[in-house]
């Protein structure tokens, strides 16, 4: 039998990272769509995060994107954040939004661009510096379009010599989040293309680089907790993009497409003790036709009911059941925990914590809304680019 008191105390210790340019326009590869009351800079980007952790008590920090949200103080931006009860969490890299990078970055041919390249990245270790950040947290855009376009060991060598001296310039307590992705903006190579070759640059720099499990970032059918059960137990596992995909990498709401695959993933953060670890779940999304703080709230609470979920399996029936061969037995018990209801928990678990048992019902009425769009008049809306 599982332990309801045990559950509920980890729930109340989990913590989701959530994406400064999620509370931004965004849009598809046509268009970029804007709403009413959307932040203009990253202080707004901070006071719409702080009204997530206020109705889910589990959004602590936010994530930033340089240079989306480039400030003149970052001292300033993380005393912004603290005094609404939030702190700074990941620092995002941009290399794929310069005419320079047409061919790559890290990886480009020219060593010009790539020391322009590099350089961005070291400016990001010093605004984590700054922002007090644990992680900085890199994807590259580089690849190639056709055979022969260029060399693809010299590509790998330019990106083992350029992660190296970034490697080298993290400071005590922080960290290098190495991202992968399929395919895209690159279709004939990719220069870091699915978690071995993450893992494998990650292995050769040391503690410090550890791997990130973008969901949207892998072919149909791919077996997302067969990888991430690997670099827990591999200790390789850094932390999750979370967001959720019915083609390509959508970055839609997580648990969207298929909230069984997150529940398995989060079995595997369990089972693997990565749920107590220094694993960081943190949202990668992009709310390009819903509400964003509402969205984001959703998605929030998507990952803890996912969570609850995993946390109720009943382990030792599980292993019992395993060791027997007893198949339709040990498939029985993971069916079980995520056929069940979990809200009435979480509800409880909110109760406890002193909040609303219905973070959107208190997001709702809390008048924050209507009270952006009130304000929020004039200026440049951030967004993709902004």
């Amino acid at each position: 039998m599982t332990d309801l008191a045990a559950v509920k105390a980890a729930l109340k210790t989990q913590a989701v990272e959530t994406p400064s340019w999620a509370y931004g326009n965004s849009g598809t590869r046509f268009k970029v769509f804007a709403q009413a009351g959307v932040p203009r800079d990253p202080f707004e980007k901070l006071d719409d995060a702080a009204q997530v952790h206020a109705v889910t008590g589990v959004a602590p920090t936010v994530a930033l994107h340089i240079p989306w949200d480039r400030v003149d103080d970052y001292g300033a931006l993380a005393k912004h954040a603290e005094e609404r009860g939030l702190k700074l969490g990941a620092i995002n890299s941009n290399t794929f939004q310069d005419d320079d990078y047409k061919l790559g970055s890290i990886c480009h041919p020219d060593p010009a661009v790539r020391r322009k390249a590099v350089g961005h990245l070291l400016e990001c270790v010093d605004i984590m510096d700054a922002t007090g950040s644990r992680d900085l947290k890199l994807w590259f855009a580089d690849g190639t379009n056709y055979p022969g376009q260029d060399d693809i060991r010299s590509r790998q060598d330019r990106l083992a010599e350029g992660l190296a001296e970034v490697y080298e310039r993290l400071g005590e307590g922080q960290r290098m989040l190495l991202e992968y992705k399929l395919f895209e903006p690159a279709f004939y190579t990719t220069d870091v293309p699915d978690w071995g070759t993450a893992y494998a640059h990650c292995l050769r720099l040391g503690e410090k680089a550890q791997v990130v499990v973008d969901t949207g970032h892998h072919a149909p059918g791919t077996n997302i907790e067969f990888i991430v059960a690997t670099l827990l137990r591999e200790g390789k596992l850094g932390g999750f993009d979370f967001n959720s995909r019915f083609y390509a990498d959508d970055d839609l709401m997580v648990g969207a497409a298929d909230p069984f695959q997150l529940f398995r993933i989060m079995y595997e953060v369990v089972r693997g003790g990565g749920f107590t670890s220094e694993v960081a779940f943190m949202l990668d999304q992009c709310h390009n036709i819903e509400a964003k703080i509402p969205a984001i709230v959703r998605s929030v609470m998507n990952v803890q009911e996912a969570t609850a979920k995993a946390l109720l399996v009943d382990r030792v029936a599980l292993a019992d059941a395993q060791a027997s061969g007893d198949v339709l037995g040990a498939n029985a018990v993971l069916m079980d925990a995520f056929n069940t209801d979990v809200r009435p928990l979480l509800r409880e678990v909110r109760e406890e914590m002193g909040l609303d048992p219905e973070p959107l019902a208190a997001y709702a009425r809390s008048g924050w809304a209507e009270r952006i769009v009130a304000e929020r008049v004039g200026g440049e809306q951030a967004g993709w680019g902004a």
